[in-house]
């Protein structure tokens, strides 16, 4: 196992190596000058200079790249050219919100998505199975962009249940989790579903019941184990995307999180937040993967000793 988690620790930072290295080559090579981007048509010459002087744009490409690992390794992420604060401290206030949203919306799609599933699969054919796949192609179909507005004119606006937006309490948090866990859910329901089909024919599960184990004790601690893991993969896959910042919810929801800052700072023309930002992004998805793998080895050993 040590070994395992090393090959993958050592893999993750080449991994992330290479994002860090293409995030930075993507911001500085896209097509026409940030600098006139960032300042506007109307800008004067030594206005410009000046900006490209202070974000070290004017020196080689090389050059420009080396200063930004090395402050990177540092914690430096550079300054706002919106706030003048130190990007790092943005980040610190706005992560915090986006891993709250992402986590409550992955509960709710446990919540949701697990006994789903699990019926499903026992009750195969039936009306439970029927509804529940009903559910899934509903929860796949339906966009956030639709279905957050509904929930807030439905349970907001008419019935004053939850507030409409921002982050006040854990009412708050609710309307968003919902909308961002609904889509999961459908598509957690379906993979528990067909792997709970493939394990329940399997010779052990067949043993189990024949030595009297109730049905309960079956599906928990013998078919859910061993159809880990491709929910896991999915569920991995998900967290990722979630902690990515999951933008459309958090700007319906006025959500203080990475995704509003990420498309606030691109309408300030905010460069260095724009480029912090999607580094957090990437490195939590291949933060969150790595883990994923691991995850993986502990389950099964199968997959550690294959390595």
């Amino acid at each position: 196992m040590p070994f395992f988690i090393i090959s993958r620790i050592l893999s993750t930072l080449t991994v992330v190596f290479g994002v860090v290295t293409l995030i930075f080559l993507l911001i500085h090579l896209v097509p026409g000058d940030p600098v006139q981007a960032m300042l506007g048509e109307t800008a004067t010459p030594t206005d410009l200079e000046a900006l490209r002087k202070a974000l070290g744009l004017d020196q080689p490409l090389l050059t420009q790249w080396w200063n930004y690992m090395t402050n990177l390794l540092q914690g430096d992420l550079g300054t706002s050219l919106y706030s003048k604060e130190p990007i790092i401290d943005i980040l610190i206030e706005r992560f915090p919100a986006t891993l709250e949203l992402a986590a409550a919306g992955l509960l709710v799609a446990i919540l949701i998505a697990l006994p789903l599933g699990s019926i499903a699969a026992l009750r195969k054919d039936s009306i439970y199975d029927n509804s529940a796949m009903m559910f899934s192609l509903l929860g796949v179909s339906i966009p956030n962009f639709w279905l957050g507005p509904l929930l807030i004119l439905l349970f907001s606006l008419t019935l004053g249940w939850f507030p409409v937006s921002g982050r006040e309490n854990l009412l708050s948090l609710v309307l968003p989790a919902i909308t961002l866990g609904t889509a999961l859910s459908a598509i957690l329901a379906r993979m528990i579903r067909s792997t709970l089909l493939e394990v329940l024919n399997e010779d052990y599960i067949r043993t189990a019941r024949a030595k009297g184990l109730r049905e309960s004790a079956v599906v928990i601690h013998h078919a859910l184990r061993n159809a880990s893991l491709p929910i896991i993969t999915i569920l991995g896959l998900q967290l990722g995307t979630l902690l990515g910042g999951a933008v459309i919810t958090e700007i319906i929801f006025a959500w203080p999180g990475i995704g509003q800052m990420t498309i606030e700072s691109i309408q300030r023309r905010d460069y260095p937040v724009v480029q912090a930002c999607i580094l957090l992004i990437s490195l939590s998805y291949v933060l969150v993967n790595t883990f994923t793998d691991i995850l993986y080895g502990w389950l099964d050993p199968r997959v550690r000793y294959s390595v």
